[in-house]
């Protein structure tokens, strides 16, 4: 770590399922706890159904919300006809950072061997906002935020990070 000062980040959490409720929701509340405990912000907790269309508005929301700066959506990522929301986040997306669902595999695939390729992890941009999709597993989510996510948005983290990218994600709008 670098002597930079800790940054804390507002992030709002998304848990995709049409069978569990907040009280049920192991994947999302591992994710509450990890950005709790690093000094992050909860900024918004919400669980929708697998309908792409109602994920997409969630996201939109959250984007267009000043006092969101990350979402973390889990669930939906796999293979079967449910599984949109790979699907729905690229409809949002404004550019999609392909590293993540490879760096989120290359993790999974220590852990679950090959069948790290059934996951669609990804990770994109859309209205200077983060957004990422993780598996629905809690064991997925511990694996994204402490392997990544833990690092990455944490302004101390070097050599680089999300963190002191996120002054510039907008900078387009702002060009004469």
């Amino acid at each position: 770590m670098s002597k930079r000062e800790f940054i804390p980040v507002r992030i709002a959490i998304l848990t995709v399922s049409d069978s569990r409720s907040l009280r049920e929701d192991k994947s999302g509340d591992v994710l509450v706890g990890r950005l709790e405990k690093a000094g992050h912000i909860l900024a918004d907790r919400q669980i929708v159904k697998d309908e792409r269309d109602q994920i997409a508005d969630q996201l939109r929301k959250w984007c267009a919300d000043e006092n969101i700066d990350v979402v973390i959506s889990t669930g939906g990522t796999g293979l079967t006809g449910r599984d949109v929301t790979v699907e729905a986040h690229r409809d949002v997306y404004e550019k999609e950072i392909d590293a993540f669902g490879t760096y989120f595999t290359m993790i999974s695939a220590k852990k679950i061997g090959t069948s790290a390729i059934q996951s669609r992890a990804c990770g994109g941009v859309a209205q200077a906002t983060y957004l990422f999709a993780v598996p629905g597993s809690p064991g997925a989510c511990k694996d994204a935020w402490d392997e990544i996510f833990a690092y990455q948005l944490d302004y101390r983290h070097l050599p680089c990070n999300f963190i002191e990218m996120m002054p510039r994600l907008d900078e387009h709008l702002r060009r004469k």
